[in-house]
């Protein structure tokens, strides 16, 4: 491919015509390979640059990108566009382009074989057909606007604004680091502010120090100035020498093999890939069969030029210009405006609340008025009674917090009866009303309600009305003898002694052990304690002390029987409060056991993975059904015969077998990964996994030396609701990967059937990603549901799907290696987006990646496969800018609603979240959060 640059300037009568070509490729050594594709047998793409300035603009020069089709017969114009990716249509260009498309055909009658003639043709004809413009004199091509551009963000030493602002504070962290006026090697990683890289940043000081003969492992401070200029200078040429002296060891200008894999083996180091260093040896070779094409044992400057001008063809571009305009009037539209009037704002604020919200609001708010009902209708019930003129106010409070106490601790059972809520919410329309997939967090409010009614009747009790009790006159303890008995009691151990007494302060000790360790810093083991105080943290923990309920509602009971002031049996509700969820809750846990224990499953296969997953494949039992996103609930005798853990289910409905994956985080995962680990052995070759146990379907019986293992479910989750969207968009961060695995392949499932029945528009759905279905803005996805609802054959309604995997380790992408390769071969209509994202390897332009990203590219196209992800999905780097995401979805999928579905840490929910209600608000694009929650 070469680049042919023409400014023409007229003055006068004069004028004169300047052909400025770059040559990015090269004549001396032909290039071969998959990247190179048509263009060393049949002619390939050339660019023409035109300087377009006015003679009157002063210095202010513009370009445009001219990309030709070059084959033996023929020259055809491929696009016309401004080299700085300017979003303005420019007249002239537009005019250009047609003049040239309607001239392309002739042009290549008139040229001969000889690629360097056709060039010089071709050239000579572009100049005479851009000579309409006013020129200034000839100027110099700003390599930086030309289609280097993307190469030269691929070689970022630091940040653009760190140039000669950012000196003064490497000087500060010389004049801290120095020892004796200089500076050692190894911080120069750390003054320069690569203090991650060390490695990384100490190659690129022996380069430095090399081209300018500096002997010894320190530099004065004018020598790290020099140092600096140099990675601070943004032009391409100065980017990419310096680059090719940290591969060129030896300053001879050639890079031998040996360097190649020297400087690959030191990139994956920075970046954490092992699985890169360990194939290092055949990453280099690859680099050298591509740009060593004679076998001359080297690589020069020029090859590396090639190959990073080569990337860009690998990626997504800039849209049309048309989507271009679109993108910048939604980013206009998406800046945050604060309304100036109060009483406007919080009433906005109020209404948005409301519309995000009010699911969890009116349930709430419905929750509070029972309790302030209950607790006003007690306290005005014991002030009409005798034992108010004795006890006050107190009494009423005791009693009035007792009641919300039974309520609450009867309400709390019902969110964990998960069977119910399931249920629920696939046979029944509450789910439009009720917010189903706060189940866990509506408990937790109703232990905070329990905390506070236990504070109202325990301190208004000790405190308050039993010791006026205590100190009651004797004609003011007359009433009370019916209560209390003939003689008034003398001391607090008379109460304590009593049934209702120690009942209750036992029932509190019990609350409050369970509360504590239900708490997300016992929990999730975030206090370190020492020894044997450190068996207090963890899940085994919270889950044992949270069965502590059991004796805590046993006492609950008496405690309710046992009462001082109630002595008619309807008077005394406790009871009455807890009879209907104690039975529901007990027949939920009664069916867990008895279906568990008749519908057994075999063990299919056992895999240990990088990043400490451990995969299950067991039989699916006869009768089971469930929806992708769902969830089962685990038990393994062997690790612990009482505990059940849930884990979302990554196997697809169509599929013969159950699977789950499970991340050792917690107690009872990490001995079910020991426990499994020490029957399972080495792969064989071919197979996935660091250990691995197949069984043989054909066999009669399971291996017997495998742990047994109980499942229950499925169980319904947010994830489970992505069929109501035509496009959904699933963004899962490490394991939380995992509902979506199986959502991804029941959609792969489902395209290929209504395929193959004929049910899916094709044409309509090819065109998803265009988004726009005419001028009334409807998008052919619309259509495409429409089209499923008219042949009514299906109630599939999902036609696009993003997702979105984030990762930090290299090896993570082993877990669902197999699915995702699965999926990007079936999908031939392109209707499932996969981005995969390894976040421990620095962002794309970093110059710490950028042989990462050559590698990447050479590789995929060469074998279709990548480097970091051992997948057929294109891996990225760095993490994903969300909102660069969301408005790309907006953009494509304009007058729909998305369903937006999140697995994995709290900390990128409240941003996903956000972004949601952002877009919701300010375009036509509405999106619906949903996150996972167990």
């Amino acid at each position: 491919m070469q680049k042919m640059g023409t400014d023409d300037g007229r003055g006068g009568d004069h004028q004169s015509d300047v052909v400025e070509t770059e040559s990015i490729g090269s004549d001396r050594v032909p290039y071969s390979g998959p990247l190179s594709g048509p263009l060393n047998k049949r002619g390939g793409r050339r660019s023409a640059r035109f300087n377009l300035a006015d003679s009157a603009g002063g210095d202010d020069e513009q370009y445009v990108e001219i990309t030709l089709d070059v084959r033996d017969d023929s020259v055809a114009v491929h696009s016309v566009k401004p080299a700085a990716g300017g979003d303005a249509e420019d007249p002239e260009v537009t005019l250009l382009a047609r003049t040239l498309e309607k001239r392309s055909g002739s042009i290549g009658s008139s040229v001969i074989r000889s690629a360097s003639s056709r060039i010089r043709q071709v050239s000579q004809e572009l100049k005479r057909l851009a000579s309409f413009t006013k020129r200034p004199g000839p100027g110099r091509l700003d390599r930086s606007k030309s289609a280097a551009t993307h190469a030269l963000k691929g070689l970022k030493f630091i940040s653009k604004t760190d140039g000669a602002a950012g000196w003064l504070a490497v000087e500060k962290r010389f004049d801290e680091l120095a020892v004796d006026g200089a500076l050692p090697r190894s911080l120069f990683g750390q003054c320069i502010g690569m203090k991650e890289s060390n490695e990384f940043a100490g190659e690129l000081f022996d380069a430095l120090a090399r081209k300018r003969n500096i002997i010894g492992d320190s530099i004065t401070k004018v020598e790290l100035r020099e140092f600096w200029d140099q990675i601070s200078d943004q032009s391409f040429d100065s980017r990419l020498q310096t680059f090719f002296d940290m591969v060129d060891k030896n300053a001879d200008g050639r890079i031998t093999e040996v360097e190649v894999k020297e400087i690959i083996l030191m990139s994956a180091s920075a970046n954490k890939l092992s699985k890169i260093q360990e194939q290092a040896e055949e990453y280099a070779r690859l680099i050298m069969e591509e740009l060593d094409p004679n076998n001359l044992g080297y690589i020069e400057i020029y090859n590396l030029e090639m190959l990073l001008l080569q990337g860009p063809s690998q990626s997504i571009r800039g849209g049309t210009t048309n989507s271009r305009n679109l993108s910048q009037m939604l980013s206009q539209k998406l800046k945050p405006t604060e309304e100036p009037n109060p009483l406007r704002r919080g009433y906005q604020r109020t209404r948005y609340f409301l519309e995000d919200n009010w699911k969890r609001v009116w349930v709430l708010a419905l929750w509070l008025a029972i309790c302030a009902g209950l607790f006003a209708w007690k306290f005005m019930q014991y002030r009409q009674r005798a034992v108010y003129h004795v006890m006050g106010y107190c009494v009423c409070v005791a009693k009035g917090g007792a009641e919300t106490l039974k309520f609450n601790m009867a309400l709390i059972l019902l969110p964990v009866c998960r069977n119910t809520i399931t249920w629920l919410r696939n046979k029944t329309k509450l789910g439009a009303a009720l917010p189903f997939d706060d189940n866990l967090n509506f408990h937790k409010v109703i232990a905070v309600g329990i905390a506070v009614g236990v504070g109202l009747h325990a301190i208004s009790h000790l405190t308050c009305d039993f010791p006026r009790l205590l100190h009651a006159s004797d004609a003011a303890y007359e009433p009370m003898k019916p209560f209390f008995g003939d003689t008034r009691p003398n001391n607090y151990w008379w109460f304590v002694k009593g049934t209702e007494g120690w009942t209750g302060i036992t029932m509190v000790v019990l609350m409050t052990i369970a509360f504590v360790l239900a708490t997300p810093w016992f929990r999730r083991g975030r206090i370190g304690l020492p020894k044997p105080l450190n068996r207090l943290t963890g899940f085994n923990a919270f889950w044992y002390s949270h069965h502590l309920f059991v004796i805590v509602y046993i006492l609950l009971i008496i405690h309710g029987i046992f009462l001082y002031l109630s002595h008619q049996w309807y008077k005394k509700t406790t009871w009455m409060y807890l009879a209907i969820p104690m039975i529901v809750y007990g027949t939920e846990r009664l069916i867990r056991a008895f279906r568990s224990s008749v519908r057994p499953v075999k063990i299919l296969k056992v895999a240990v993975y990088p990043g400490n997953v451990l995969s299950l494949h067991v039989t699916k039992p006869q009768g089971f059904k469930y929806r992708s996103g769902q969830y089962i609930f685990v038990n393994c005798a062997a690790v612990s015969p009482f505990q059940w853990h849930p884990f979302s289910i990554t196997s697809a409905p169509q599929d013969d077998y159950l699977s789950v994956h499970i991340r050792t985080l917690g107690d009872w995962t990490r001995q079910l990964k020991t426990v499994f680990s020490r029957v399972c052995q080495r792969p064989a070759d071919g197979k996935s996994g660091l250990l691995r146990a197949d069984y043989d379907g054909h066999a009669s019986s399971p291996i017997p030396s495998l742990p047994r293992v109980l499942i229950d479910g499925p169980y319904g989750a947010p994830a489970q609701d992505y069929k109501n969207y035509e496009v959904v968009l699933l963004v899962g961060l490490g394991i939380g990967a995992t509902p979506f695995i199986s959502i991804v392949k029941d959609i792969a499932n489902n395209m290929k059937q209504l395929e193959s029945e004929g049910l899916l528009d094709s044409e309509g759905d090819r065109d998803l990603e265009g988004g726009v279905g005419g001028d009334d803005g409807s998008s052919s996805s619309k259509r495409a549901g429409g089209s499923s609802q008219r042949h009514g054959g299906t109630t599939f309604r999902t036609r696009r799907a993003y997702f979105y995997w984030v990762t930090r380790e290299q090896g993570s992408f082993e877990w669902f290696r197999g699915v995702m390769n699965e999926v990007a071969e079936t999908d031939k209509k392109g209707m499932i987006e996969l981005h995969t994202y390894c976040t421990s390897v620095y962002e794309e332009g970093d110059a710490r990646s950028a042989l990462i990203a050559m590698l990447q590219s050479l590789n995929h196209a060469k074998h279709g496969v990548d480097v970091v992800s051992g997948t057929r999905v294109k891996s990225h780097f760095a993490r994903p800018h969300w909102r660069n995401v969301y408005k790309r979805i907006a953009l494509n999928h304009r007058d729909q609603r998305i369903g937006v579905f999140y697995c994995g840490a709290p900390t990128l929910t409240k941003e996903l979240r956000q972004l949601a209600h952002d877009f919701s608000r300010k375009t036509t694009t509405k999106f619906d959060f949903n996150k996972e929650n167990f």
